[in-house]
C-alpha cells in the first residue's frame, strides 16, 4: 500500500497544465528575468534549476523569486536545494534519483510540495509509496536538454498513469505541437524549457495556452 503524503496531493497547482523549469543559459537571462516574463504572460508554476551558482548568488536569485511568485499567487518549487527552500519558504523542492531520499526530505520540509524525477514505471511506484506530491516522468521525446535515456512516449506514460495516483509532470522534449497528447494520455502537466525559454518568453508561454484553450474539451 502506498504511504501517504502528510499533505494533499497538491493537483490543484497543476490546473493550467504547464509547468516551466528555468535555464538562464537557454534564454540567456536571469531566472527572475525568466520568471517575471513567464508570470506576466500568465504561467502559475515555477522550477528554479542551477547548478552552478554559489549558494549565496542562488538563495539571491531564489528571494527574488519568491517575493514575484508571492505576489502573483504562483507556486514555486527549488530543485535540489531543500536548504535554499527553507530559508526562502519556496512553497517545495524537486529531487532527483541521486539526492536525498524523499522519506528523509518529508522529515525537513515538513508539508511543503516534494517533486521526484522518474524515469521508469518502478521508479515511479517508488516515489509514491515514499510520500511524493507528485512525479517529473520522462524524457517524453526526443531532448537535448538534459540527457535522461530514451525517449518514454506515450505508451509508457500511460502505463504509468494506470499504476500511480499521484500527479504526474511529463517532462522531455515537449512542445506546442505534441503536448496536448501528452496532456490526454494522463500527464497533469507538461514541463517545459526550451519551447519557451528559446525565443520570446511571453509569447511561447501564450502559445501553449491558447492551444490549450482550443482543445479545452479534450483535456476536461
Amino acid at each position: 500500500m502506498a504511504k501517504q503524503s502528510s499533505r494533499p496531493a497538491p493537483i490543484t497547482i497543476f490546473s493550467s497544465h504547464l509547468y516551466l523549469i528555468t535555464d538562464r543559459h537557454l534564454a540567456g537571462l536571469s531566472h527572475i528575468q525568466i520568471a517575471r516574463r513567464a508570470i506576466a504572460a500568465g504561467l502559475r508554476v515555477i522550477q528554479l534549476r542551477e547548478k552552478h551558482m554559489s549558494k549565496n548568488e542562488l538563495y539571491n536569485e531564489a528571494l527574488a523569486i519568491r517575493i514575484l511568485t508571492g505576489k502573483y499567487k504562483a507556486t514555486f518549487i527549488i530543485n535540489d536545494y531543500i536548504d535554499i527552500a527553507l530559508a526562502v519558504n519556496a512553497d517545495g523542492v524537486h529531487l532527483g534519483q541521486e539526492d536525498m531520499p524523499v522519506e528523509e526530505a518529508r522529515k525537513i520540509m515538513g508539508k511543503k510540495i516534494i517533486g521526484v524525477s522518474t524515469h521508469s514505471l518502478r521508479q515511479a511506484v517508488r516515489a509514491e509509496q515514499a510520500g511524493a506530491d507528485y512525479i517529473g516522468f520522462g524524457p517524453m521525446f526526443a531532448t537535448s536538454t538534459k540527457d535522461a535515456g530514451r525517449p518514454k512516449g506515450l505508451g509508457r506514460l500511460k502505463e504509468v498513469r494506470r499504476h500511480i495516483k499521484i500527479p504526474i509532470v511529463a517532462i522531455g522534449g515537449i512542445t506546442q505541437e505534441n503536448f496536448l497528447p501528452v496532456l490526454e494520455t494522463g500527464a497533469d502537466a507538461v514541463a517545459v524549457m526550451s519551447a519557451v525559454l528559446k525565443g520570446d518568453i511571453e509569447k511561447n508561454v501564450k502559445g501553449f495556452y491558447r492551444r490549450q484553450n482550443e482543445n479545452l474539451i479534450q483535456l476536461l
